[in-house]
């Protein structure tokens, strides 16, 4: 018989036939269960945790997705334990049992050490504060020889050190130097500034925030300064003075057509650009401390 001679028996194609049918049941069978594990066709929309607290997300979604925190950041304004961004992003198309990975801001409040700005110029001290994520409370003058000389430094009443640990945005009063001859400064011309530069423009010039009013409703950026409480046209006035203001959305008025009106009361609406250069000039020169001129 030949070496082929099974091509002939019935049992050959009957085993052929035996180990297609089962090869075809093996693909069939594997294919099914891994649509069944990969979900196949079963995709979803990421829904945007971005802002909901962590916590009640995950104790939410705990059937759907695993998530894994992965930071914490100090962003201003945004609510502790908050999800700040996550990966996948929002509306993308996903699977369920995906793994999410989420930065929240942090619970904790983040921390900074108090700088040591005694001896230093208003314009310094001021700087410093910003760096360390500080802000001034309150400028307090006192009799110095040295005018905006800063004096001392306190948080909540107290006198604090250098290296003091304190929460960032706590609000720090420095007391100031007078200087010998108790000069006044006018008050610097800040109609159409932003609300949120109002505050250190006039520590800047060695005055402090008094009231706030807002004339309408809308969100803080859009927010300008429409009147000042003693405005710039009233005499000089004494450093440490508080300066109450007005502000009025840029959405619903016109501050250029204001500016106009002011200084064509003023009579200075031939001077171009009066108002930005005199409040600069005006900072910079009030700020500095004559050391030689005090000695």
């Amino acid at each position: 018989m030949g070496r082929l001679h099974f091509f002939k028996e019935k049992k050959f194609y009957l085993n052929l036939l035996i180990i297609i049918m089962l090869s075809i049941a093996l693909l069939w069978l594997t294919f099914r269960l891994l649509d069944k594990y990969t979900r196949h066709n079963e995709v979803y929309t990421m829904p945007d945790f971005t802002g909901m607290n962590y916590h009640e997300v995950e104790r939410q979604y705990a059937n759907d997705f695993h998530f894994f925190l992965i930071d914490s950041v100090y962003p201003k304004g945004q609510q502790p334990g908050s999800i700040y961004q996550q990966d996948p992003l929002p509306n993308a198309k996903i699977k369920k049992g995906r793994n999410v990975y989420i930065i929240i801001v942090a619970e904790t409040p983040e921390k900074t050490l108090m700088p040591n700005l005694k001896n230093l110029s208003l314009r310094q001290a001021i700087g410093l504060l910003e760096s360390a994520g500080l802000d001034v409370e309150q400028l307090d003058y006192r009799d110095s020889p040295y005018k905006n000389a800063i004096i001392d430094q306190y948080y909540d009443g107290q006198p604090i050190a250098e290296g003091t640990e304190l929460v960032k945005g706590s609000k720090i009063v420095l007391r100031v130097g007078i200087g010998r001859d108790k000069d006044r400064v006018k008050v610097p011309n800040l109609i159409g500034k932003p609300a949120t530069e109002a505050k250190r423009l006039l520590n800047l010039m060695g005055l402090n925030l008094g009231t706030e009013k807002y004339e309408d409703n809308d969100s803080l950026k859009f927010m300008c300064i429409r009147s000042m409480d003693p405005g710039p046209s009233s005499s000089s006035v004494y450093l440490g003075t508080f300066v109450n203001l007005t502000y009025h959305s840029s959405r619903t008025l016109d501050f250029k057509k204001e500016m106009d009106e002011l200084l064509h009361e003023d009579s200075l609406a031939h001077v171009p650009g009066y108002v930005q250069m005199n409040t600069i000039q005006e900072i910079n020169e009030t700020t500095d401390i004559q050391y030689e001129d005090e000695f």
